[in-house]
């Protein structure tokens, strides 16, 4: 169980398996309360994290409920939440617009203005921040107004992760913080690998079964003709690379793009980046995550590791419910990274406060004097 954590108040809307928390928690933020609608999420969390979490419908909580909720009675320093951003992923084709989830994120700028954070978070895919996602973004800044934005587009892979994941993440700053928050540098100059990420772990059992050294690294169940398939695809290679009469009916007469995502049957390479991790890692229809040397694609455990969680955190719940909190969850060191840079902020704010008020202490005292 996590330990870590700080005197720096946080509250986590949209809290998931507990990722962000993590990430914020290793930052020195101590999370007070966290909620999600998903129970599975929650048991995660708790698990991993302490009873610190509930399942609750942000629709229905109010500020004052929240702070109770946490035992905050002095201001809080900071909310964070990824409102679910399935409304606005590029997957998602068609009425976006009309998707329900969207207006979660606008429960969240409510929520924000109910508590008067020093700091709000919000994480979510990148296509939030670009055009899809400009209604949305434009009536969340009116909501917010007393707060100075810093929005950003953040590739995971700059911050210690084997995973070239674009994440879009607002950070707002109280107008009354007058210290400036800075978009946190990459950790390093050169990304991980996938081999530096999960090259060590051995191979799930081939039963099914969890392994009884690593939790949730099991093999998925996947059709012998699917993993036929699978056999003729190289490192860094897809669905062209099948011999044409074992192809699935939407590839057979194309030798193109055309004929699907060119990440599907999709194997990973040793020595390059993991595309995003999604709730479908464990299929090869679904995307580019196939083994770089076995037949088959990805476990949760290895999953997770390239979302940047450690072994020891254990994800609750049914295969789907598992691959649903591992595809959704932001990366802990991504979430570490932003959570230290805006606490440099809020400590140099007190700094200053504590300067200026020990300048006037000794004014007073030397006027005190004549």
């Amino acid at each position: 169980m996590n330990k870590k954590g700080g005197i720096y108040t946080a509250i986590e809307c949209f809290c998931g398996p507990g990722g962000l928390g993590l990430g914020l928690e290793n930052a020195g933020f101590d999370v007070k309360f966290a909620f999600d609608i998903d129970a599975p999420s929650v048991r995660t969390y708790c698990r991993n994290q302490g009873p610190k979490a509930e399942v609750r419908d942000i629709r229905k909580m109010r500020g004052r409920d929240l702070l109770a909720a946490a035992g905050i009675v002095n201001k809080l320093n900071l909310l964070s939440g990824g409102p679910p951003c399935q409304g606005f992923s590029k997957q998602k084709r068609g009425a976006h617009l009309g998707d329900e989830r969207n207006d979660l994120v606008l429960e969240f700028a409510r929520l924000v203005r109910e508590t008067t954070p020093n700091f709000f978070l919000m994480e979510n895919v990148a296509m939030l921040g670009q055009k899809r996602g400009k209604e949305f973004i434009d009536k969340f800044k009116s909501l917010v107004s007393d707060y100075n934005l810093y929005p950003h587009f953040y590739n995971c892979a700059d911050y210690g992760l084997a995973q070239t994941r674009q994440r879009f993440v607002i950070v707002g700053k109280h107008s009354s913080i007058k210290s400036d928050f800075y978009i946190p540098s990459p950790i390093d100059t050169k990304w991980k690998t996938v081999a530096e990420v999960i090259g060590d772990l051995p191979e799930p059992p081939a039963d099914y079964s969890d392994h009884p050294g690593y939790p949730n690294h099991q093999n998925a169940r996947v059709t012998p003709i699917n993993i036929k398939r699978f056999s003729f695809v190289p490192q860094g290679g897809g669905w062209q690379d099948i011999p044409r009469h074992l192809r699935i009916t939407a590839h057979k007469n194309s030798n193109t793009k055309a004929g699907g995502w060119p990440d599907v049957y999709g194997r990973l390479k040793w020595n390059g980046q993991c595309p995003t991790i999604t709730g479908g890692f464990d299929s090869f229809t679904r995307g580019r995550y196939g083994h770089p040397a076995q037949n088959r694609p990805l476990t949760p455990r290895e999953a997770a590791r390239l979302q940047g969680f450690p072994d020891w955190y254990v994800f609750e719940g049914n295969r789907g419910d598992i691959r649903s909190q591992i595809g959704n969850a932001v990366p802990p060191p991504l979430a570490e990274a932003l959570g230290k840079a805006m606490l440099s902020a809020i400590e140099n704010d007190a700094a200053r406060i504590a300067g200026k008020a020990k300048r006037r202490d000794i004014q007073i005292t030397a006027e005190l004097s004549l």
